[in-house]
């Protein structure tokens, strides 16, 4: 696109909307439109999106419609699913929807079909799955398996940590799972003191066997198993990779047969559905790891299929692309009202920040209009209880989404009910408010109470309100309704990236820190003389001085 999309006519018409819609109370909107939540909800794939309580009108979701034409999503979306090379920085495609491609129709990158080489690679996390669960895979001294720890970071780690827990009510009853990423040692101290390294199997995982935090706790974990069996020979017993780098697994001690393929059309952040599910697959079975991938395939056919209208991750994306591109808003909030989905926020972060965290277009062009905001979030009830204070009484526009399960993976007498009410009542409070007569009347109803006090305190008391929000609302988080929740999040990732104009795939913001990082370690490593260029700012060597305890002058 040679024109900046905010310079188009359909930009300009929605900026003249926003101000008027801005000067609308959301409580006004619901009383004008008794039908408002018929009108602006949509109950498919498991899910019922309740979008009512958002700055829209009809209006509005139209002029959002008709961006999305401008834009082209339709044909973008084509191009995603075609094995295209979307990531153009990178002349890759990206194929996550490959993965999970259950219909194993032909999906072809550079002319060559991709799904025998994915199938494959799932028949081999079958095999091993089943001889891990099966106590048929033995550890250096012939017990069985007992605890998987998966080392990695990023796209390595969130997704497969994230879902792990999330499926926890699967997990094989004689299995644990620990998730390493960290390369403060503290994180692979605290989790090696729990573990008997005669039943512990380390999964490593890093694509090209090379990246620094990954290969640090990797080679601790392998000293420590070394140290307490006594022979590097038990390395092969303990240890699997999932990586392109052969030779360097090879050189690790890792039988090349318990290395698990994964290819350079697979971002780390939507890689979980590759042989990076490998723990997840573990804990939950291969059966329920195919169910989550069914989950996801039926909604990658919901966003390729489904007019834009109603189409759940395209009327999420639009939201979020008008809130922070003509409202200004700067973070949203991820509500999960499932405690099995604690580590989604988290999640989140990754997938929407790592792929929308750009400043310039596809075309590397400087944008002059905003776009991701930052996410943020924790599972319900706990935030109620500490962040909710500012959504509340705060002075920023913050949408929130709430994702909420009608029933718990593990509910006890009055629990989920009391989970429920909360949720409901957030949504509401958030959006309604109350006012300072509706304050006065509710405190002045209480009594053995200073009045003069009482009236003082109105002003505290008063809720806005007027805060946007989504409701997600499932019936029970299962392998196939969390692979369509994740799905969903990803391909509402992929619309914003289209509607901005961005490359979602790549993440070269992560490179500078770690190149910094590189040439700082060798100075870290052997304390020299600081004085010498390291290519960095006086506040970094006085850092560096310091760290030293002044040893160097």
């Amino acid at each position: 696109m040679n024109t900046l999309i905010s310079h188009t006519p359909i930009w300009a018409k929605l900026k003249t909307h926003q101000q008027y819609i801005a000067q609308q109370h959301l409580r006004d909107l619901f009383a004008l439109d008794p039908k408002r939540f018929e009108k602006f909800s949509i109950e498919t794939e498991g899910f019922l999106l309740d979008y009512s309580k958002n700055y829209i009108t009809d209006e509005t979701v139209n002029l959002l419609l008709k961006l999305a034409k401008k834009v082209q999503l339709e044909e973008a979306i084509n191009r995603l699913f075609s094995g295209a090379k979307v990531n153009n920085t990178e002349q890759r495609a990206a194929l996550h929807t490959a993965l999970r491609n259950r219909s194993n129709t032909p999906i072809k990158v550079d002319g060559k079909d991709i799904m025998p080489d994915i199938n494959k690679v799932l028949v081999k996390m079958q095999q091993f799955t089943d001889k891990v669960r099966n106590r048929e895979w033995r550890g250096y001294t012939g017990k069985p398996i007992e605890s998987i720890v998966n080392i990695g970071i990023g796209g390595s780690d969130l997704g497969p940590a994230m879902v792990t827990k999330a499926l926890k009510s699967y997990h094989h009853p004689r299995l644990k799972a620990y998730f390493v990423s960290n390369v403060d040692a503290t994180h692979l101290n605290n989790t090696l003191a729990t573990l008997d390294p005669e039943t512990t199997l380390f999964i490593i995982a890093s694509k090209t066997f090379t990246t620094q935090e990954t290969l640090l706790n990797a080679h601790s974990a392998r000293r420590w198993l070394i140290k307490h069996l006594g022979d590097q020979q038990a390395v092969a017993k303990h240890f699997v990779a999932i990586s392109t780098a052969k030779q360097k697994v090879i050189e690790f001690g890792i039988d090349p047969i318990n290395m698990f393929e994964f290819w350079d059309w697979v971002g780390g952040r939507y890689s979980l559905w590759s042989a990076i599910g490998l723990p997840i697959a573990v804990m939950i079975g291969m059966d329920k790891f195919e169910e989550l991938l069914d989950g996801a395939h039926k909604l990658d056919q919901h966003f390729k299929n489904t007019e834009l209208a109603n189409n759940l991750p395209v009327l999420l994306a639009l939201l979020e692309v008008w809130y922070s591109s003509f409202f200004g808003v700067k973070t949203q909030a991820i509500l999960p009202y499932d405690y099995s989905l604690e580590l989604f926020p988290a999640y989140l972060q990754q997938l929407a920040m790592e792929s929308l965290g750009k400043r310039v277009t596809r075309e590397g062009k400087n944008i002059d209009y905003p776009t991701c905001p930052i996410i943020w979030g924790s599972a319900g009830n706990n935030g109620q209880h500490a962040f909710y204070q500012l959504l509340h009484q705060g002075t920023q526009l913050i949408p929130a989404d709430f994702i909420i399960a009608i029933d718990s993976q593990n509910d006890l007498n009055g629990h989920q009910d009391a989970v429920l009410s909360n949720a409901l009542a957030q949504t509401h409070a958030l959006m309604m408010g109350r006012s300072a007569n509706q304050t006065q009347l509710q405190i002045l109803k209480q009594e053995d109470k200073n009045l003069e006090q009482l009236i003082n305190q109105v002003p505290h008391r008063v809720f806005m309100g007027d805060q946007p929000s989504n409701s997600l609302v499932y019936q029970k988080l299962t392998p196939s309704i969390l692979g369509k929740l994740i799905a969903l999040y990803e391909h509402k990732v992929f619309v914003e990236s289209v509607c901005w104009n961005l490359n979602p795939f790549d993440q070269w913001g992560v490179e500078l820190g770690k190149q910094v990082a590189n040439m700082l370690l060798p100075a870290l490593s052997s304390q020299r003389d600081t004085n010498i260029n390291l290519g960095v700012d006086s506040s970094t060597i006085g850092l560096l001085k310091y760290i030293f305890k002044g040893s160097l002058s």
